[in-house]
């Protein structure tokens, strides 16, 4: 499996991933901190969902890290913050921040496509994860009875 992939390049790539994924789980709790107003308890249980999901993304990525031998970084990605905390807001942030991490499991695919099956594999469902992720977001950002899609 290793010894077909460069391994120093896909590494660097898991490790930003790990820190993207890290970076989504505080990002989301922190999201979930500021909701008022009627629909806060659906929206706030959807944050932590989204929290928890990242959770999951970033404990995936380590084991891969590990499993090819390397150490996983103790770093956490950037964590910007617009300051404005209405719910439309927060969701563009976090489909922006969302387009970063699916590039890079893209880039992950690149490095692996026909190289490690497992790890192909691994990449293809993260992406689909991630675009089914930000489809949904779309949805949200979307005024009702809008079909138009939100990002374009």
């Amino acid at each position: 499996m290793t010894n077909a992939i460069d391994k120093e390049q896909v590494v660097g790539v898991l490790n930003r991933l790990l820190e993207a994924e890290l970076a989504g789980v505080v990002r989301y709790t922190h999201y979930s901190f500021l909701v008022f107003g009627y629909s806060r308890i659906p929206i706030v249980s959807w944050l932590r969902e989204q929290a928890d999901e990242s959770l999951l993304h970033a404990q995936q990525v380590g084991e891969w890290i590990t499993t090819l031998g390397a150490y996983p970084s103790l770093g956490i990605g950037p964590l910007l913050d617009s300051h404005k905390h209405d719910i439309a807001a927060i969701l563009q942030e976090s489909l922006s921040t969302e387009a970063s991490a699916l590039a890079l499991y893209r880039e992950l695919l690149e490095l692996v496509a026909g190289r490690s099956v497992a790890l192909e594999e691994f990449a293809r469902q993260m992406i689909q994860a991630e675009e089914l992720h930000a489809a949904e977001v779309d949805k949200m950002l979307r005024k009702p009875g809008d079909v138009k899609t939100f990002a374009g």
